[in-house]
């Protein structure tokens, strides 16, 4: 396995990070339910993990700061701008894949 140094580690995971942020940004047509029936995580929980990182570190990162940063603006402007109601199929399996969720 190849031997990587800590700090290049971390720029190496920094730049998947964003990465996956610009995709998720450009993939506006993916909704959250999908994602979270299909991966177990979505927009929301990635912006909650890096609240809850930014709090580990002692920097007091509210919601809807983390959210914007996931998202690329406010997340009421994309809700109204690309979020679709839910299909009853699509709540169905949300329900079956996250019980008490």
């Amino acid at each position: 396995m190849t031997e990587i140094d800590d700090a290049t580690r971390t720029e190496l995971e920094a730049a998947a990070f964003r990465r996956l942020v610009q995709h998720l940004r450009e993939r506006t047509d993916v909704q959250n339910i999908d994602l979270m029936n299909l991966a177990g995580f979505c927009r929301n929980c990635l912006s909650r993990w890096y609240r809850e990182a930014a709090e580990g570190r002692g920097i007091a990162l509210p919601d809807p700061e983390a959210r914007e940063i996931v998202y690329g603006m406010p997340y009421k402007e994309w809700q109204a701008r690309h979020q679709r109601e839910a299909s009853a199929e699509q709540k169905a399996a949300f329900a079956a894949a996250n019980p008490g969720h």
